[in-house]
């Protein structure tokens, strides 16, 4: 019985330290939303999680090399924007252009990866709670 309790303490904690790091995710990303001038692309904060996706060109998310710099590219913050009903499905959107990849500050080009990866941590949560709500449609009642 002792295992069980004791399984069930561990998930408890675990999905309580989800809810922490989302909820300070959240509260750095919108600073850095600011900082980075992307609220003058983008009103409202909450505003960016309707772009399907946020990118970036100029610099490596990969994680082997995050961050890197790509010589001879720009570095720019693009959002990829989705209309079902448009002839044309997705459409990018600049939403920060900071030049050329190697000459932008160590610090900016620094904060500009962790614009994105905060975003991408924050919209696979969004993602999560949508699939899980579209699989309520498949519960049968018992």
């Amino acid at each position: 019985m002792s295992s069980a309790l004791d399984r069930l303490k561990n998930l408890t904690n675990k999905i309580s330290s989800y809810e922490r790091a989302r909820k300070d995710n959240l509260a750095i990303l919108q600073n850095l939303y600011g900082e980075l001038g992307i609220n003058q692309k983008v009103e409202e904060f909450g505003e960016i999680f309707n772009f399907k996706a946020v990118n970036l060109s100029g610099a490596s998310l990969l994680n082997d090399s995050l961050g890197e710099i790509k010589k001879g590219k720009y570095l720019q913050i693009l959002a990829i924007g989705y209309d079902k009903d448009a002839v044309v499905k997705s459409k990018n959107i600049s939403l920060g252009y900071f030049g050329k990849a190697e000459n932008v500050d160590e610090e900016l080009k620094n904060k500009i990866v962790e614009f994105i990866i905060r975003f991408r941590f924050e919209k696979s949560f969004m993602t999560l709670e949508h699939y899980h709500g579209m699989l309520e449609s498949f519960k049968t009642d018992e």
